[in-house]
C-alpha cells in the first residue's frame, strides 16, 4: 500500500510517497525479503513509517534497501519479561546494525543459556520476522549467519 501526497501545510511535499502506512506493513516487507529504510539528502537512515528525517528534519526522504546482513552492537539475555511475555523467557533481545540503522529484535537459533555477555557483539545477523507463541505478534528477529 502507497501514501499520497498529503499536501503538508508548510508547503515541503513528501517524496517517499512509496513508504509503508504502517509499521506492520514494513513488517511485511521484511517477511517478503524487501525490508527498507528511509535516507535523506544528507544520507541519514531512518525506519518507516517517517515523514521527515529524525536528523536534518528534511521531508525528501528516499526507499534504501535494508543490506542483506546486520551486527549485533548488543544483546541481553532476559530472564524476567513483562507477564505478557513471561512464557517466552529466557530470549536473547539484540540491537543490529543494518547500515545506516540500527534494528532491535530477538535472536533467534541460539540457546540463551549458552550465551555469556557481550559474546554475540559483532555476530553478523540476517533478519526476519517471526510471531510470538505467547501472543501471536509479529516480531523482528536476527539469525547469526556463519
Amino acid at each position: 500500500m502507497t501514501t499520497e501526497n498529503d499536501g503538508a501545510a508548510d508547503g515541503d511535499s513528501d517524496s517517499a510517497t512509496d513508504q509503508p502506512a504502517s509499521y506492520t506493513e514494513w513488517l511485511d516487507a521484511i517477511a517478503a525479503g524487501e525490508g527498507f529504510y528511509l535516507e535523506s539528502p544528507d544520507g541519514h537512515g531512518s525506519l518507516p513509517p517517517r515523514r521527515r528525517c529524525p536528523e536534518s528534519g528534511s521531508g525528501d526522504l528516499t526507499r534504501e534497501p535494508l543490506p542483506d546482513t546486520g551486527t549485533i552492537d548488543t544483546a541481553t539475555v532476559v530472564h524476567v519479561a513483562a507477564p505478557g511475555f513471561a512464557n517466552d523467557t529466557p530470549y536473547i533481545s539484540a540491537i543490529a546494525s543494518f547500515g545506516p540503522v540500527r534494528l532491535t529484535g530477538v535472536v533467534v537459533g541460539v540457546d540463551p543459556d549458552a550465551v555469556g555477555d557481550g559474546s554475540l557483539i559483532g555476530e553478523t545477523v540476517t533478519v526476519d520476522i517471526e510471531t510470538r507463541e505467547t501472543t501471536a505478534d509479529r516480531l523482528v528477529v536476527f539469525r547469526r549467519q556463519p
